[in-house]
């Protein structure tokens, strides 16, 4: 890969990281740069889901104050999640994505309006009993498997449950699914590794950047307005609806 379109991959998944780590749309920054680098669909969306694994891994290392005494929650919802991933995962290499791409906007852009409502709508509210409801488990499993598969603004929508059904603050919401999500992507990309077209020297440079990017992100969502920085997610989460709608239909 040029210099130079390694360097863009670089800068880009700073972004995406920092957007992945405050607002779980790290693919609105990462998956169009792949495929502006050429890379086909597919391979870009695999590519993408290896990359920012080091997104992950920073967002989680500077989660772990917001961390601190969600352990029980963290290790039920985890397991779920690593169990999502691969099913994901398994659906993305077996299934044709065509079809579901289709309901990706219309996903996104339900949760990012669950991220706007304010007060919380009643019915959510019947799932918040400290996080660990039925409703909270199977909600998780669902979004993993929607990240697994295609993963664009997977982490819009865990957000959106974990806000709307949980009894613990934006900061903290935060850094769960920062955790969720890196334990589902690190299982759907070792599936990806082994079995799919995943593009090494686009995910080095994007890797690198999404790592520094994510690091910093918690630092951000610790020290802001939860109010404005759920109006900024919803906002953007809606944007890449309306986006991928575009692309997906016309």
């Amino acid at each position: 890969m040029p210099l130079d379109e390694s360097l863009f991959l670089f800068v880009i998944g700073v972004a995406a990281g920092l957007s992945g780590s405050i607002a779980g749309l790290a693919s609105l920054f990462s998956y169009p740069a792949l495929l502006s680098v050429g890379l086909p669909p597919v391979s870009a969306n695999v590519t993408n889901t290896v990359a920012l694994l080091g997104s992950g891994v920073g967002s989680a290392l500077g989660s772990r104050p917001e961390l601190h005494g969600q352990g029980p929650r963290l290790r039920r919802l985890g397991a779920i999640a690593a169990v999502g991933g691969a099913t994901g995962a398994g659906l993305l290499l077996v299934t044709p994505g065509g079809s579901f791409a289709l309901m990706v906007p219309w996903l996104i852009g339900l949760a990012s309006a669950m991220i706007l409502l304010q007060p919380r709508p009643r019915f959510l509210q019947t799932l918040a009993h400290g996080g660990d409801s039925r409703g909270m488990t199977i909600g998780v499993f669902v979004v993993t498997v929607y990240g697994g598969y295609f993963g664009a603004a997977a982490g819009v929508m865990i957000l959106a449950l974990l806000v709307a059904a949980s009894d613990v603050g934006l900061p903290e919401s935060n850094a769960l699914k920062n955790v969720l999500l890196m334990l589902a992507n690190a299982v759907a990309a070792v599936g990806f590794a082994l079995l799919a077209d995943v593009v090494w020297a686009a995910v080095v440079p994007l890797a690198v950047g999404s790592l520094i990017g994510g690091r910093v992100g918690p630092v951000v969502v610790r020290h802001g307005s939860a109010r404005l920085l759920r109006t900024l997610i919803g906002v953007a989460g809606i944007g890449l609806a309306i986006k991928l709608g575009i692309d997906a239909y016309l």
